[in-house]
């Protein structure tokens, strides 16, 4: 099971009430909402291995320089019209990076969070210059067992390989509420396949990352050209010779984005082979804490309470 960790804690601080309260009054609702997720999930699907994915870097230069406007609104500084609806609750970035906005209330739990992965011994992964979502993407093509994504971004229904037995719980709706997405739920929901979604967002975009997509070319123009010519770099073959069934219109819309459809397929695509510095066995879900009296003492300090005795009950499960 890979968690994409920022996507749950940012639910957590957005779901769960802030009365949740440290005994020195500090909001403790994030660290607790990130366990009892934890758990519910551990109960219901008893993963073998869980890895917590990080963003060591929430947007990587080498992103921004193929594409400027990449998650730009996000920033510290940007304008309310910047920003534009909804994105808090879609972020997925971890709230102690540079250059993120986040709620002074989140910001100061991500410290305890990671101090609490830690004394459970739920190992965190990240890698530098790499968002949470390409760690996910290099576990989940490069771990031989399968795999479970807990994730609120869509995006990552581009590593949905049923082959593989690769799935996401997209939990937009909520963990309690998620969703299994299999190739089957991507094909109903989008028209494509999950190997195409990358594609499919290129052309669609999407506001809360940044990408402006092909500008009148919206999900069912995207689904029925991939339906027809396979890949964008098919569409872009079929809008280019005369005698293909591409409308005028919808050759004029993709020559007019021509430049942006030259990088955003590598932007909106999450590695795959990052040297992570992981083993199967570091993954391994433990039965107890793995340093028990840090984790007592955090219980303790943070006033994690039932949270911490939920999640100490799931992982201590046969």
């Amino acid at each position: 099971m890979l968690l994409d960790t920022a996507s749950l804690y940012f639910r957590a601080f957005y779901g769960v009430p802030d009365s949740l309260r440290a005994p020195d009054g500090l909001p403790v609702n994030a660290v607790r909402g990130l366990l009892d997720f934890i758990a519910r999930l551990v109960d219901v699907y008893s993963p073998t291995h869980v890895a917590c994915c990080w963003d060591n870097d929430w947007r990587p230069a080498w992103r921004v320089a193929l594409l400027p406007s990449y998650k730009a609104h996000r920033v510290l500084g940007a304008t309310p019209d910047q920003a534009g609806s909804g994105v808090i609750a879609e972020m997925s970035s971890s709230a102690d990076t540079d250059g993120e906005s986040a709620p002074d209330d989140l910001a100061v739990q991500v410290p305890w969070i990671r101090e609490v992965l830690t004394a459970l011994g739920i190992r965190m992964v990240g890698a530098d210059g790499y968002e949470a979502d390409d760690v996910i993407g290099t576990l989940a093509t490069t771990l031989p067992l399968p795999v479970d994504v807990v994730t609120g971004d869509r995006d990552l229904f581009q590593v949905v390989d049923d082959a593989r037995e690769v799935r996401v719980l997209y939990i937009a709706r909520g963990v309690g509420r998620h969703e299994q997405v299999d190739d089957a739920w991507v094909r109903a929901r989008y028209g494509v396949p999950a190997a195409a979604y990358v594609d499919f967002a290129t052309m669609r975009g999407d506001a809360s990352d940044g990408l402006p997509g092909v500008s009148g070319i919206g999900d069912k123009t995207a689904a029925s050209l991939i339906t027809s010519y396979g890949d964008l770099a098919g569409i872009l073959a079929a809008a280019s010779a005369p005698e293909t069934r591409v409308s005028p219109s919808v050759r004029a819309k993709l020559h007019a984005a021509i430049d942006y459809l030259a990088v955003a397929p590598e932007v909106v695509s999450v590695a795959r082979d990052l040297d992570l510095g992981v083993t199967l066995d570091d993954l391994v879900l433990p039965t107890e804490p793995a340093n028990p009296e840090l984790f007592a003492a955090l219980t303790e300090r943070l006033g994690l309470g039932t949270s911490a005795t939920r999640v100490l009950a799931a992982m201590a499960r046969p």
